[in-house]
C-alpha cells in the first residue's frame, strides 16, 4: 500500500489494475472502492490493521460490481454512496454478485453492495463529492483539497477509455459535464487516483483530462477515436460499444 499524499494510501490489484483507496479522516479510516479478489481484500485488511487506525466507513464511487465490495475484517460500519446509488443498488445487487463470482475468487458475496446514502454533511467521509452521471448513474469522485488529491472513480484512467452507459441516452453530454466538473476539482490537486490504472501526478492530471475530452469529442463527430489506450486488446469490446451507442444516439 503506497501513501500518495498525507493520509491517503492506494493499494492496486492485478485485476484491471484496480485501486483501493484508504483515506484518514477525523474519526478514522474511510475505505473507497476496496477490492478486488478475496486475497486482495485480506491483504488490504492486513495493511489497514498495520496503520493502527480504525475503519469508520466505506464509500463506493458508483454501482459497478468491482466498486461495491467489502470484507468482514473492515468492520460492520456504514458504507456510503450518493443517494442515487444507494437507492438503485437493490436492483443491481444480484447481478453484481453474479459478476463478482465470474470475475474473481474469494469475494464475500453477502457483503456486496450494502450501501446507504451519504449524509448531507458527509458524515465521517472527508472532503467534497464531485457528483455526475457519466459512466454510471450516481457516480461521484472524492475531492480531498486539503491533501491535494482527487479520487476519481472510473474516470481519467490511463488504462480505460471513457466507457459510456449503454442503458441511457445523452452520455456524451453527461461525459462533457463530468469532465468539466472534474477539471474544476483538478485545479485544487496535484495527485489524481483513478479507479483503474496508474496514479496521475502533476501535469499528468491535465493530460488525462485532455485525453478523455479528445476521445469524447471524436465520438461526437462520429470519428474513430485515436487513443493509445485502444492498443490494449481487451478494450476493443468496450470501445466498440461506445461507438455503436453514440451512432444509435445520434441517429
Amino acid at each position: 500500500m503506497d501513501e500518495v499524499a498525507d493520509g491517503v494510501w492506494v493499494r492496486q490489484s492485478e485485476w484491471v489494475r484496480s485501486n483501493a483507496v484508504v483515506v484518514r479522516g477525523d474519526e478514522g479510516l474511510v475505505l473507497v472502492d476496496p477490492g478486488i479478489s478475496g486475497d486482495d481484500l485480506v491483504e488490504l485488511a492486513d495493511d489497514v490493521d498495520a496503520l493502527g487506525i480504525p475503519v469508520v466507513a466505506g464509500f463506493s464511487t458508483h454501482l459497478h460490481w468491482d466498486h461495491l465490495l467489502w470484507h468482514a475484517r473492515f468492520g460492520d460500519v456504514p458504507r456510503f454512496a450518493r443517494a442515487a446509488s444507494a437507492e438503485a443498488v437493490g436492483a443491481v445487487r444480484g447481478r453484481a454478485q453474479e459478476m463478482a463470482t465470474q470475475s474473481a475468487s474469494g469475494i464475500p458475496l453477502d457483503l456486496i453492495g450494502l450501501l446507504t446514502s451519504i449524509p448531507e454533511d458527509g458524515g465521517p467521509v472527508p472532503g467534497e463529492l464531485v457528483e455526475h452521471d457519466a459512466h454510471a448513474i450516481g457516480h461521484a469522485a472524492l475531492l480531498l483539497a486539503d491533501r491535494g488529491v482527487l479520487v476519481a472513480g472510473d474516470m481519467l484512467s490511463d488504462l480505460l477509455v471513457p466507457m459510456l452507459d449503454p442503458r441511457r441516452s445523452g452520455q456524451l453530454d453527461a461525459y462533457d459535464t463530468a469532465l468539466d466538473l472534474l477539471a474544476g476539482a483538478a485545479r485544487h490537486v496535484s495527485v489524481m487516483v483513478p479507479g483503474h490504472g496508474a496514479v496521475a501526478r502533476g501535469a499528468d492530471v491535465a493530460a488525462r483530462l485532455a485525453a478523455d475530452r479528445a476521445y469524447v469529442a471524436a465520438l461526437r463527430r462520429g470519428d474513430e477515436p485515436l487513443d493509445a489506450r485502444l492498443e490494449q486488446e481487451w478494450l476493443t469490446g468496450p470501445h466498440r460499444a461506445n461507438v455503436d451507442l453514440v451512432r444509435a444516439d445520434l441517429g
